[in-house]
């Protein structure tokens, strides 16, 4: 859902950007606009003289202008902040057991294994891996969806013990963790009969 709304925001965002900038280099090269538009021609302002004056003398403006900006900058430095921040384990680093440098296991491709194997287990419907953290300690999210005779307790007993059993020996990480989120599938009531 936030990966969706950031999205949605950056594209509005270019595509205002892209817009405005392209109607300006468009009036820019003589093109006629309409008579709405603020930017009216090649050698127009876009404010004038008088809107750049008119509260200067005003006590109140310039602390607003600054406050506003600075808002505006730490708005802008967090989503930036937010959007470079990493959401899972593109890689984990595996010991070939020689010196050299070790080779790197993707961590789609083990997300996708340990989602398999954890399907294989009595109880469960569907099974998505998520591996999130840092590649030195990393936490695999696992998200269970059962099945209607299943028995929580015991899934996530296998779950935890089989599938993160095999995860720490495909990669080597001792001190990898697990969470486990489970939902049941929606389904009627059986008739006695």
């Amino acid at each position: 859902m936030l990966r969706t709304l950031n999205r949605v925001l950056l594209a509005l965002a270019g595509l205002v950007l892209i817009a405005l900038g392209g109607s300006v280099l468009a009036v820019g090269y003589g093109v006629r606009p309409p008579h709405w538009w603020v930017h009216q021609g090649a050698h127009d302002v876009l404010f004038t003289a008088g809107e750049r004056t008119r509260w200067r003398q005003e006590g109140w403006w310039w602390p607003v202008v600054i406050a506003a900006l600075a808002v505006l900058l730490l708005l802008s430095l967090w989503w930036l902040a937010a959007g470079l921040r990493r959401r899972h384990l593109s890689a984990l680093p595996l010991d070939t057991g020689d010196d050299e440098d070790s080779a790197q296991l993707r961590g789609s491709a083990l997300e996708q294994a340990l989602g398999a194997h954890t399907e294989r287990l009595d109880g469960v419907e569907r099974a998505r891996v998520r591996l999130r953290g840092r590649p030195g300690s990393p936490v695999a999210h696992l998200h269970l969806t059962l099945a209607p005779d299943a028995a929580p307790l015991l899934v996530q007993h296998h779950a935890v013990t089989e599938t993160l059993k095999a995860a720490k020996e495909a990669t080597g990480q001792e001190d990898m963790r697990a969470e486990v989120r489970m939902k049941g599938v929606p389904h009627g009531a059986e008739r006695v009969r």
